[in-house]
């Protein structure tokens, strides 16, 4: 079988699932969430030696750090994964949710319905886990799932796709349901992105050059976030302790992820005491500064930031750093040079809090918190399938109600249209 033929056979194999899993009942997909965190956690030993295959394979490819970490599947992690597929199995289901009712003059009653997408094609890398996420939110909004992972985790992924099949399959889970293209061809990606007749929505999780390629090949509708880079402003009125703890949480407890702080924003008025603090708690760190002019004069072994750093994605312990005059200079630096991901301000004026809500125009704007809270779990969705920083179909992280859209649904009784 060609490689066109055997997308093709998934694709429509997943459309005729998608029809019987969008009648499903919430038990059994809750009972299939269910089973399937169980046998994760049981068959952690064939996940983790699947998975040293891939960490080798990596380590002979002499990829960074960073994307070892993303590879890698330890026993938290693959906890993690299941406790995602139970909080799933815990929210509320939002296929056939009335949205709401309202009566015509003519008597018509009218409303509007939760219905999923149908099929839902997921083009990712490097991180395993993503397969379990998207699977389990899938499964839950009544869309049959394509996962398409990358040729670094492949034997990773192939093992953790049998288990959740299988799972399923014994819960009433029809098969195609959950499908993994395992050739790691790059020919496969390109086939599906034309099967707009099966596939309803592409949603790319990784690199920007992985998202681009996807946007510009696929005919198919794509959910997207090209880079995540996410600032902290530090206001005048900021708690200098809390910033410290947040600043420093936001670059280093995971550098090599998109909701990781890329660029710190100073107020001039409290720069001369936080950033030093700040400075060599982050040197101690391992993390390099590159910083603006004032940054320098406080920091002398700040490397000079270039406008190119202002719209850096580093993924990695490197952070710029600028010192603004006021909350208007804040805004406006992350206007020009953000990416509408995550943004967040330490202050203690509730005027300027209440107002970079407002005027930030990113997906996820916090206050007096960590950019890394930008996350489908730590929001309350279970697990996220993806961020999606363009306002057609969701914005932000997304979860089960995202993975739905509406239809209308009209009571009558005999009405005609004159």
């Amino acid at each position: 079988m060609t490689i066109k033929s055997a997308i093709l056979k998934i694709a429509q194999d997943a459309k005729e699932a998608s029809l019987r899993l969008a009648r499903l009942n919430t038990n059994i997909k809750n009972n299939a969430l269910i089973r399937m965190a169980d046998e994760l956690i049981k068959q952690a030993d064939v996940l983790k030696e699947a998975n040293k295959k891939d960490l080798q394979d990596a380590k002979d490819k002499g990829l960074s750090s960073t994307m070892i970490d993303r590879l890698t599947l330890t026993d938290k992690v693959i906890k993690g994964m299941a406790d995602g597929l139970k909080e799933v199995a815990a929210l509320t289901d939002p296929v056939g949710e009335i949205l709401r009712m309202w009566r015509r003059p003519n008597g018509l009653l009218v409303g509007k319905m939760r219905i999923p997408l149908g099929v839902i094609g997921i083009i990712y890398e490097s991180r395993p886990n993503v397969t379990a996420d998207a699977a389990g939110l899938c499964l839950k909004s009544g869309n049959a799932v394509i996962l398409r992972g990358g040729s670094e985790a492949i034997n990773s992924n192939i093992a953790i796709c049998k288990v959740l099949k299988e799972a399923g399959a014994k819960e009433g889970i029809p098969e195609a349901a959950i499908q993994l293209i395992s050739t790691t061809d790059r020919e496969a990606v390109l086939e599906m992105l034309k099967l707009e007749e099966y596939i309803d929505l592409i949603i790319p999780r990784g690199g920007e050059s992985l998202i681009r390629s996807v946007v510009e090949n696929s005919m198919i509708p794509v959910i997207k976030h090209y880079k995540g880079v996410c600032h902290i402003f530090v206001d005048r009125s900021a708690d200098l302790k809390m910033a410290e703890e947040v600043c420093f949480n936001a670059k280093v407890q995971r550098p090599g992820v998109c909701n990781a702080m890329e660029t710190m924003l100073v107020h001039k008025a409290v720069a001369e005491d936080f950033l030093p603090i700040m400075g060599k708690r982050y040197n101690d760190a391992g993390v390099e500064l590159r910083g603006c002019k004032e940054t320098q004069r406080i920091l002398s072994y700040a490397k000079p930031a270039t406008e190119d750093d202002w719209y850096a994605e580093y993924l990695d312990l490197i952070l710029a750093v600028k010192v603004v005059n006021n909350i208007n200079e804040a805004i406006a630096h992350i206007a020009k040079y953000g990416s509408l991901h995550t943004e967040s301000i330490i202050t203690r004026d509730y005027n300027n809090a209440q107002r970079f809500l407002r005027e930030v125009n990113s997906s996820t704007v916090l206050i007096n918190a960590s950019t890394r809270f930008s996350d489908g779990f730590q929001l309350g969705l279970g697990a996220e399938i993806g961020i999606s920083t363009t306002k057609i179909h969701a914005f932000g992280p997304m979860g089960l109600e995202e993975l739905t859209t509406t239809k209308f649904i009209v009571y009558g009784d005999g009405q005609i249209r004159t």
